[in-house]
């Protein structure tokens, strides 16, 4: 994904939440977040990378801009791995419940299923040629990217 840009935005979702916040915490509660407003955007992704981090075959993602996310608790029970350079993978250190990617565009993975009275509303897939998993909805696929978010923006059939 490139850096955060009113280009990008032409993929926000619902600007109407523009001051709520939402939080959230890790699996033990140890590690709380914050965050604010509506997400940059959010869909799935089916990238190896984030499937072998998740451990399922397709993640949800929600994506802040990082002046958005707060760590309100429990800063010092997270720790990082970033194996691409690019994403910092954070988990929470006493339960192993995962919390956040920081990624290097000024945006953070905030992990929808942490935040409860989130509404989750994907607007499309990424990644979708590395796909292990077909989904059949009426969500854009993208192979890797919409060409906004710095991608070839080509289609895939589910």
């Amino acid at each position: 994904l490139p850096a955060a840009t009113s280009t990008f935005s032409l993929i926000m979702t619902d600007s109407s939440s523009e001051e709520t916040v939402y939080e959230g915490a890790c699996f033990c509660g140890a590690v709380k977040m914050k965050v604010t407003g509506p997400p940059f955007t959010m869909g799935y992704c089916h990238c190896e990378s984030c499937r072998q981090w998740s451990g399922t075959p397709v993640t949800g993602y929600s994506l802040w801009l990082n002046d958005k996310v707060e760590v309100a608790a429990g800063k010092e029970h997270l720790r990082s791995f970033n194996k691409v350079g690019k994403a910092d993978r954070q988990w929470c250190n006493l339960c192993g419940g995962h919390v956040q990617t920081v990624t290097t565009y000024g945006l953070s993975d905030v992990y929808p299923v942490l935040l409860p009275t989130f509404k989750f509303v994907p607007t499309a897939h990424v990644n979708y040629q590395e796909k292990v998993m077909s989904m059949h909805d009426d969500l854009p696929k993208y192979a890797d990217f919409s060409k906004e978010a710095g991608g070839s923006g080509v289609l895939l059939d589910a």
